[in-house]
């Protein structure tokens, strides 16, 4: 496939260079990853230079091989997580001063618990040294274990996150150990045995059409997602799936609205959103 030209909408203006640096000390100091680094987030010069980051607990390396994600895949056995992780990360959220935080993982398909002993464990961290501030948590499928959707649920983070990504007849192409039915039944869950405030999201430009990402819409309306964020796939490398096309500005607009006349109570929807683009105007 010919790879195509970036339009003009899709040019960042880079700024705020000194907060920037600081927050990526800050990170550094205490040997953490994000999910800004790790996924080469577009928005991390943005939300460093604003003294924000998503925290990327279980290490930098996954177990699972989406073909659109720029996190590494394991090549072989990962270390069991790190005892003092949840405390170091609580500890990065006070100095930061962070009002809402937004915590995610890579996925730990090789743990028995799919590394919900450690996504509580940091939740109650989080929450003990800075009551104030609220918690998003961008989790993983965890393969549909119930009873590690239960143990991080029981938790009851102010936002459950968990990203639908793509259209189901993509999944076989760039989300081939995933599943689009046990997406929707970790947010089923999530909304309807704890009434916990749900969101989701999904990148577009990988070859779906409008009116499969409106079914995809439905969907997520139909088991009641209050939160949606829908940004532009970018290529990662040449290795990657490769991007089908550029969505325009008008086109996201369109999905903003039909979204928001679905039910959602919020919805981000542009060329450069991703999860936890703006998260803190969710709770």
């Amino acid at each position: 496939m010919k790879i195509q030209r970036k339009p003009d909408w899709l040019k960042l203006r880079l700024s705020g260079a000194a907060e920037f640096a600081s927050t990526k000390k800050l990170i550094a100091d205490h040997g953490l990853n994000t999910v800004c680094r790790s996924a080469q987030c577009p928005n991390r010069q943005e939300c460093w230079s604003s003294g924000t980051a998503t925290f990327l607990l279980l290490g930098d390396s996954c177990t699972r091989n989406c073909r659109f994600c720029a996190v590494i895949a394991a090549s072989g056995p990962l270390p069991l997580p790190f005892s003092g992780e949840p405390r170091r990360i609580a500890q990065a959220v006070r100095k930061m001063q962070l009002s809402h935080v937004v915590l995610t993982s890579v996925t730990r398909d090789d743990l028995q618990d799919g590394g919900s002993f450690a996504w509580a464990a940091t939740i109650e961290a989080v929450r003990t040294e800075n009551p104030e501030a609220t918690i998003e948590c961008l989790i993983p499928d965890f393969q549909g274990n119930h009873d590690a959707l239960h143990r991080v649920m029981k938790m009851r983070p102010d936002v459950l996150n968990h990203n639908v990504e793509t259209v189901p007849v993509l999944y076989e192409f760039v989300r081939p150990q995933a599943d689009y039915p046990r997406s929707l039944e970790v947010l089923r869950i999530a909304k309807q045995e704890y009434a916990l405030h749900i969101k989701s999201g999904l990148m577009v430009g990988m070859g779906e059409t409008e009116e499969q990402v409106k079914g995809v819409l439905d969907d997520l309306a139909g088991i009641g997602c209050e939160h949606l964020t829908i940004g532009q796939y970018l290529q990662p490398s040449l290795q990657h799936f490769p991007v089908h096309s550029y969505v325009t500005p008008e086109c996201f607009e369109r999905y903003r609205m039909y979204a928001l006349e679905s039910g959602f109570r919020s919805v981000q929807s542009g060329p450069y959103v991703r999860s936890s683009y703006h998260a803190a105007e969710n709770v």
